[in-house]
């Protein structure tokens, strides 16, 4: 078993889950890169691992509940627990569809994968992290699932209103406020990442901010000492409003 810290991080092959698998590699943690795709997954961790960075592939499929299931098996097996869990793996599939003409089928694809899936990682990588002596869950949401901003007509970002997107990433912020108060009075700390509109394949590599800076939130909040917040919504400049 590893001294370090143990992270597991999912979509880690490429984006901000490959930016931030490699931060916190340069600061000793043994990082689980998860991905769907076994080839691509073992690739990016190769690349890391050159960087002398203890960088390991791990397949998890968020549709896949066999996969979640047989990564947290082999954590349990091969490291007795998980310090951070990072949820970065999702999907953004509107492709520009009005909320009134956004297929069904894509609608709950969306959620199978952001908010069900996500939520069926936590739940089986929980009892890995309640055995740290302070773990951490990091949820990658976006300022784009904000209500609050959402709502306010001189956002930013207002003209960008992906049902699907948005609503699934509301959704996994309601989740994170739960699964928060349910272990408050424990050392394991879960927040929320807003990092920013980020140039990605997400979203045709469009965005504003590189992985390099959108990958800090994640890693602050992956890091937080025992006295930092859990049940938040938070970017590089402070809480963000729901």
């Amino acid at each position: 078993m590893s001294s370090s810290k143990t992270v597991l991080i999912t979509g880690a092959n490429k984006g901000i889950g490959f930016e931030t698998a490699r931060q916190l590699g340069v600061l000793g943690y043994t990082v689980l890169m998860g991905s769907r795709d076994e080839l691509k997954g073992r690739e990016a961790a190769e690349v890391l691992a050159q960087e002398g960075i203890d960088a390991r592939f791990i397949k998890v499929d968020l549709n896949d509940p066999h996969s979640i299931q047989d990564a947290a098996a082999k954590i349990a097996e091969d490291y007795g627990c998980l310090d951070v869990l990072i949820n970065n793996a999702g999907i953004a599939i509107d492709k520009g569809a009005a909320p009134s003409l956004l297929p069904g089928g894509d609608l709950r694809a969306t959620f199978d994968t952001n908010f069900f899936g996500t939520v069926a990682v936590i739940q089986a990588m929980l009892p890995l992290l309640l055995l740290s002596p302070a773990g951490r869950i990091v949820n990658l949401s976006s300022g784009l699932g904000s209500l609050t901003h959402n709502s306010n007509p001189d956002f930013e970002f207002a003209m960008i209103s992906p049902l699907a997107y948005n609503s699934s990433k509301a959704a996994l912020n309601m989740a994170t406020i739960l699964f928060a108060k349910q272990y408050k009075d424990l050392p394991l700390k879960i927040n929320a990442a807003d990092p920013g509109y980020t140039a990605t394949d997400l979203n045709g590599f469009r965005g504003l901010r590189t992985v390099q800076q959108a990958a800090g939130i994640a890693v602050t909040l992956a890091t937080l000492d025992e006295n930092g917040p859990t049940g938040g919504f938070f970017n590089e400049n402070g809480e963000v409003p729901w």
